[in-house]
This record gives structure tokens, sequence and C-alpha cells, in this order.
């Protein structure tokens, strides 16, 4: 596990770790990693009726941004209790770039 945190985190401490999991789940298949350690996920905030995911894709032609998307919206609703809706938000800026990968992501890329 990687000392500084991957994305920014506001809101009810008790999600933080399931919502990071359920994150970690989805994979990027164009590169068969997790969005998390590719750097994808931005900012996750918690208000008490939704969670928003700020998140872009390593290019805007990305062919899996949806499937990514709809990943993303299907574990967190497994992990989160009934009353949340989720919001996935998709940012091209700022853009993408390789350093905001995991040391992992890194290592697997052999950067």
């Amino acid at each position: 596990m990687e000392t500084s945190a991957p994305f920014e985190y506001t809101g009810d401490e008790s999600l933080r770790q399931p919502i990071g999991a359920a994150l970690g789940r989805v994979v990027d298949p164009e590169v068969a990693m997790s969005i998390v350690d590719v750097g994808l996920v931005y900012r996750v905030a918690v208000d008490d009726a939704t969670v928003h995911v700020l998140m872009t894709m390593t290019s805007a032609a990305c062919p899996a941004a949806d499937a990514i998307v709809e990943d993303v919206e299907a574990e967190l609703t497994r992990v989160l209790p009934p009353r949340y809706s989720v919001e996935v938000e998709l940012c091209w800026e700022p853009a993408w770039t390789p350093e905001r990968m995991s040391e992992r992501a890194k290592r697997f890329m052999r950067w």
C-alpha cells in the first residue's frame, strides 16, 4: 500500500475504505490494472445522499470509458448503504499523465 492517498476523499470516514476497495476492483481493460493504480480517480466526495466520483480516462478517445463508468457505478452500489446514489463525472482537466500512476502500476508498465 502506498503512503500517499491515490485520490482526494471528503465525507463520511466510515465509507472511505469500502469506497476505496470498490474502486480498486474496477479495472481499466486497456492496461489490465485497477483504475486507482492507473490514477484515473481524482476525487470522491460523499454527502448525505450521494457519492460523487470525479475521474478521467487516459485519453478522451478511450473506447472503454462507458464500461469503466458502469463498473464504477456497479461496484460502489454493491458496498454503499441503499440511501446513497452514485454520480460519476468524467473530466479532462487536468489531463491524465503517467505520473498519476501508483508505483505498482509504474513497475507493471516498466516505467
